[in-house]
């Protein structure tokens, strides 16, 4: 009975969205969907302060971090708040042994001290559009696929050239409900942007990988950027002419304290979410894809974790490649313990019964719709065993290993189809191998090289490897074998490598081609390529048009009901209210949590547990300033029932007056489901408290100069 009320439940939340904090939005639909129901919630501004074209909005101080996070500007010189994990890839390059930014944290005195970060960028959406007629305008459902998408992709080209044209911004167009609806996308990239400052990862990252994913969390996971444009404010290129850009909106910040039950709203870039996948899917995901991947990283995760303990060198080295692996590894684990409490494959069952049912009720739905569940359990049945060859070829080959990754880079370098293509792939490569190496450890690549080769040689069926590899087992499961013909390698030895460059020819391509390593990875790719990934990608496709019919479905069966369209790193809004959660029998959950607490965690015999001493000073000193709540204590961070997801990391979330009250950062682990199956008792997301952001930087760090260009509400 208890399970039977779930799928009901669940069905109700996933049809109609009652819940109002289940939901990312497309910001130019509020006024249709959203804007009364925010209202009653106590949301203070209109629409037109949320997102508008002609004049400044919240959208113009909301920022897409580099290729997969969200930022805020909090000044009018172009100050920007993210995630610490989100600005980590450049603290981590800007680190050393001797400058060791990740221990100690980084803080510009001035603006002379703010360091460069070749690469990144930060784009503004200008504006947003829905162009579905234009993108499928002669594209028809008797079309073969291949057809249909060349059609859509020179649609596409067309549009965005139109769109951008004269105009210096860049445009994306993307396929909303599996590709019944497209939006265009216009943004401003600024490609000048400069670290400010960040908190050692003692603060940015405390509590490690034990608390990741966890509620209650104290972690000040935070970093300041600084945006820079030229001087007529336009997006430039790095030159120390340039000057902090002026926004044409940024977020005041306010200190007057929250409370339980308070309306908020996240402005951000969620990533991918899956909710209108059939049981087939959901069980693949639950029982074979995130129990392997877990496996696989596991083992990995374990050997750069003891290497790390070793040598600060190496710690350093590969501290954002065990943050990036860790991260996913701990949230599949609660995505799998979510669907299985949540009985998902069940859930989706009991949907798909009433979606079969509608269907039965119409002759011409039978007509339109009656192959979709049928065609969808032959597929995934063929699906499965390409599914799992290609999680174990991705987690052990293609995203295994250093030494793997690096022989990937040489693809283009042998492929060159002139001598001059070659040598812009020289560069290339020289300049990759600069930071391959800075973050590179031959005996730690080698002990995770050696672990996943077994792994992928015993676990994967030979039907999918080479017959030689086949023939090659018994020589790599002997002791010592794989670590021979890596220390042999050409590739694990930067002086040798750009030797080779330096005098490239056909006898360096036959060199490397008889490198041991280099003749495995290629044979295992090649044979990937041409037997397992060319199905596995046709199979993709074939659910993604059935996938599609369904979705079509869907919206037909609930027209008139307002429905989230997935994910797809675009700008949304979500909001709730901060709650609470109750995640087990007999555990009660608060919203808030404090600086004592992380006193509490304190341990200097645990890396991510040893409070640095300047913070204990302050605490028992209770030297907290303006920083504290209403019982006198620095809050740290709060959950609240905002729907979100990957890439809402770093996403500005405000009060009823759209006033900045915190920092996005994570989603309590017993509902990282949510991308799939949503729980409104179990979903929350968490987010840091903008009082601990400014008590670090102030009072801290002794950085209180930025708060100067700061608007403060008191």
């Amino acid at each position: 009975m208890l399970r039977q009320l779930i799928i009901v439940l669940v069905l109700i939340s996933v049809v109609t969205n009652l819940w109002a904090k289940e939901g990312m939005w497309i910001p130019t639909l509020l006024q249709k969907y959203n804007i009364e129901e925010m209202s009653s919630m106590g949301f203070k501004l209109s629409v037109e302060d949320v997102y508008s074209i002609n004049n400044a909005s919240l959208k113009d101080a909301v920022v897409l971090f580099g290729g997969g996070c969200t930022g805020g500007v909090i000044s009018a010189d172009g100050l920007l708040i993210t995630n610490h994990h989100c600005g980590f890839g450049q603290i981590q390059e800007h680190s050393s042994v001797e400058h060791d930014y990740l221990t100690n944290g980084f803080w510009a005195m001035n603006r002379s001290e703010e360091l460069t970060n070749p690469g990144l960028t930060v784009q503004f959406l200008v504006k947003m559009e829905d162009v579905t007629a234009k993108i499928l305008k002669n594209v028809t459902d008797k079309m073969e696929q291949s057809a249909r998408l060349d059609t859509i992709q020179k649609n596409s080209e067309k549009i965005k050239k139109e769109y951008i044209k004269g105009t210096g911004y860049s445009a994306d167009i993307k396929p909303l409900f599996n590709g019944n609806q497209y939006f265009i996308y216009i943004y401003e990239v600024y490609k000048d942007i400069r670290l400010v400052g960040a908190p050692p990862v003692a603060i940015g990252k405390f509590g490690g990988d034990t608390d990741n994913w966890v509620w209650p969390r104290h972690t000040g996971d935070f970093s300041l950027f600084r945006i820079y444009a030229g001087k007529d404010n336009k997006p430039a290129a790095y030159s120390p002419e340039n000057v902090p850009y002026k926004p044409k909106k940024f977020f005041s910040i306010n200190l007057k304290g929250l409370k339980e039950g308070d309306f908020t709203m996240v402005f951000g870039y969620p990533g991918t979410t899956q909710r209108y996948i059939p049981s087939q899917a959901v069980n693949l995901i639950m029982n074979q894809s995130d129990p392997t991947k877990v496996a696989i990283r596991t083992v990995k995760l374990n050997i750069w974790d003891a290497r790390m303990k070793t040598d600060p060198k190496i710690r350093i080295q590969y501290a954002g490649k065990y943050v990036s692996a860790s991260n996913s590894w701990k949230k599949w684990q609660g995505e799998v313990k979510g669907l299985q409490r949540m009985d998902a494959v069940n859930v989706k069952k009991a949907g798909e019964a009433e979606f079969k049912k509608w269907v039965a009720a119409e002759p011409e739905r039978i007509k339109k719709y009656g192959t979709i569940l049928p065609d969808f359990e032959k597929l995934y049945a063929e699906y499965l065993p390409y599914l799992t060859a290609n999680d174990y070829y991705t987690e052990c080959i293609q995203r295994g290993s250093d030494i793997f990754t690096l022989i990937a880079r040489f693809e283009q370098l042998e492929t060159a189809k002139d001598e001059e293509q070659q040598q812009k792939e020289i560069k290339k490569l020289k300049e990759y191998l600069i930071g391959y190496f800075k973050d590179y450890d031959k005996t730690t690549d080698e002990l995770v090289w050696s672990a996943l080769m077994k792994i992928y040689i015993t676990k994967v069926d030979p039907k999918f490897m080479p017959e030689k590899l086949i023939g090659q087992i018994p020589n790599i499961l002997k002791d010592n074998y794989l670590t021979m013909i890596y220390g042999k390698s050409l590739l694990n030895d930067s002086i040798k490598i750009n030797k080779i460059l330096n005098n490239f020819g056909r006898k360096s391509i036959k060199r490397l081609q008889n490198d041991k390593v280099y003749a495995l990875f290629k044979m295992i790719r090649q044979y990937y390529r041409d037997n397992v990934d060319v199905i596995f990608k046709d199979l993709y496709s074939d659910i993604n048009v059935v996938q599609k019919k369904y979705t079509a479905a869907i919206l037909e069966m609930n027209e008139g009901t307002r429905i989230m369209a997935d994910a797809n790193l675009t700008l949304r809004v979500g909001y709730g209210k901060i709650e609470g959660y109750k995640p087990a029998d007999g555990v009660t959950f608060k919203c808030f949590s404090t600086l004592k607490g992380i006193i509490e965690k304190d341990n200097p015999d645990i890396y991510d547990y040893n409070v640095p001493e300047s913070l204990r000073k302050l605490y028992i000193n209770r030297d907290f300033g303006q920083y504290v709540n209403d019982s006198g204590e620095v809050p740290i961070a709060f959950c609240a029932s905002n729907h979100t997801t990957g890439g809402n990391s770093g996403s500005p979330v405000v009060n009823a007056n759209g006033e900045l009250i915190g920092l996005n950062f994570d989603r309590a682990w017993e509902g990282t489901m949510s991308d799939i199956v949503y729980d409104p008792d179990h979903c929350r997301n968490i987010a840091l408290d903008m009082r601990y952001a400014l008590f670090i930087i102030d009072k801290f760090a002794g950085a209180g100069y930025l708060l100067k260009e700061m608007e403060i509400v008191k």
